[in-house]
């Protein structure tokens, strides 16, 4: 039952595209993560995702339109939905999912995290 700031366990890690486990609740996952540049196109059959943007502007990509979330503002993704996150400039991201969640879902690449390390 501690408390978590998030300033401090952004400055545990440079990395980008590489989620960190931060909490655990009722078979979900808390996790942050930094983003830039472009991500694969993915989708995820059995989990919604939701990013919490909370430093910067991450632009959601969807085959049939963009929309972006800016600070302090979330958007969930669906299962099913095909997406690619993009991040123009370093973006501070905080997901919630299942615990089950592959980073990049159905899209099996280089940038798949199967074990997210915990900090």
């Amino acid at each position: 039952m501690e408390k978590v700031n998030l300033t401090q366990k952004f400055k545990l890690f440079s990395e980008h595209w590489s989620p960190k486990i931060v909490g655990e609740l009722n078979g979900q996952q808390v996790k942050l993560v930094k983003l830039k540049g472009e991500f694969v196109w993915h989708k995820h059959e059995q989990e919604d995702e939701l990013f919490f943007v909370v430093q910067g502007a991450l632009k959601m990509e969807y085959r049939d339109r963009t929309v972006w979330v800016y600070e302090n503002e979330f958007l969930i993704v669906p299962r099913g939905v095909e997406h690619r996150p993009v991040a123009d400039e370093e973006v501070f991201v905080m997901l919630f999912e299942p615990a089950t969640t592959l980073n990049t879902g159905n899209a099996e690449s280089e940038m798949t995290k199967h074990q997210p390390d915990r900090i």
